[in-house]
């Protein structure tokens, strides 16, 4: 499917809302790791250079993790150098100090490691404590940032709520947002990895790290919708200043260690509800919906964007 025409919606600025978001596009990465099938390098490399044709700056590419752990992801030393004369930002997970070699071989220059909140899904992902993980990630950030100044983020998972543990206290979140920071991150991503998230709890740990003296600035959101609740939630976060929004191109994605973890917000989604603010992205909508739609033919069945479904016509 070519790039298409697209309907847009009327542009309505509402007070107190940023004049930029940056997307930071997850699908390359967080919506393929969990495909059952494993998608070739050639249809990832076209599907990242398709996203960045959009306009998108920000594009994660892979993850330098085991390919026992997410075999979908195993091909990142043939995707990464496929992918690195593109002129925007290619962010690589990378789990341990192993990981960060391996990117740093392939001349990544920004990188995340991959935190939780809680002690189950700690166990769950990394087998090992919430601290345990903590002092793991303490040698990789200091090494990526020896290495010439490395970007690395943060992802905090299950900020919200936890599958084994139900709610998670604020106060809990908060605290290991601190020690990310404190031991050099550049930006954290708040994750509601199951989608368990509501407007009022958004906003109230938004107001609890900035109590923390947490810089919004550093601060970027990453919403699941399994309630339908991401658009609204991601409406709060920029109303708390929150500038960097996480998103999947088609809706794209899960976890592949937390079972109850549907489909990311999807970047149609969002970039239709930040146009009718007025909110400048940069992106093309309508390259992008044509980009979701032709990965969705590589996966073999439609988008769960309602966006992309609405302006393509895809059916269910």
């Amino acid at each position: 499917m070519n790039a298409m025409e697209v309907g847009l919606p009327a542009t309505v600025p509402a007070e107190g809302l940023p004049a930029r978001v940056r997307v930071h596009e997850v699908g390359a990465r967080d919506g393929l790791q969990n495909e059952k099938a494993v998608v070739p390098a050639q249809v990832k490399a076209e599907f990242i250079r398709r996203l960045a044709g959009t306009g998108l700056t920000t594009i994660e590419a892979t993850s330098f993790v085991h390919p026992k752990w997410v075999p979908q992801l195993a091909d990142a030393e043939e995707l990464f150098p496929a992918v690195a004369d593109l002129p925007v930002d290619l962010p690589v997970l990378v789990p341990n100090e192993r990981g960060l070699e391996r990117a740093l071989a392939l001349g990544a220059r920004r990188v995340a490691v991959f935190a939780s909140a809680t002690e189950s899904f700690a166990k769950a992902n990394l087998n090992r404590t919430v601290d345990e993980s903590l002092a793991m990630f303490e040698p990789v950030v200091a090494r990526a940032k020896d290495a010439g100044g490395l970007h690395v983020r943060g992802y905090l998972s299950m900020c919200f709520g936890d599958p084994w543990e139900g709610d998670v206290p604020v106060g809990q979140v908060v605290r290991v947002c601190r020690a990310l920071l404190d031991m050099g991150c550049d930006e954290l991503s708040l994750g509601d990895t199951i989608g368990v998230a509501t407007p009022g709890h958004v906003s109230a740990l938004l107001t609890a790290l900035d109590g923390a003296g947490v810089p919004v600035e550093r601060l970027g959101v990453h919403f699941h919708d399994t309630y339908g609740q991401a658009l609204s939630n991601t409406l709060t976060a920029l109303r708390h200043g929150v500038r960097t929004v996480d998103a999947s191109a088609g809706g794209l994605g899960g976890c592949p260690f937390a079972k109850s973890a549907t489909g990311n917000l999807a970047t149609e989604d969002l970039v239709w509800m930040l146009r009718g603010l007025g909110i400048d992205t940069g992106i093309d909508l309508g390259r992008l919906v044509a980009t979701s739609v032709w990965m969705a033919a590589h996966l073999g069945r439609p988008s769960p964007s309602r966006t992309v479904r609405a302006l393509s016509h895809q059916e269910s």
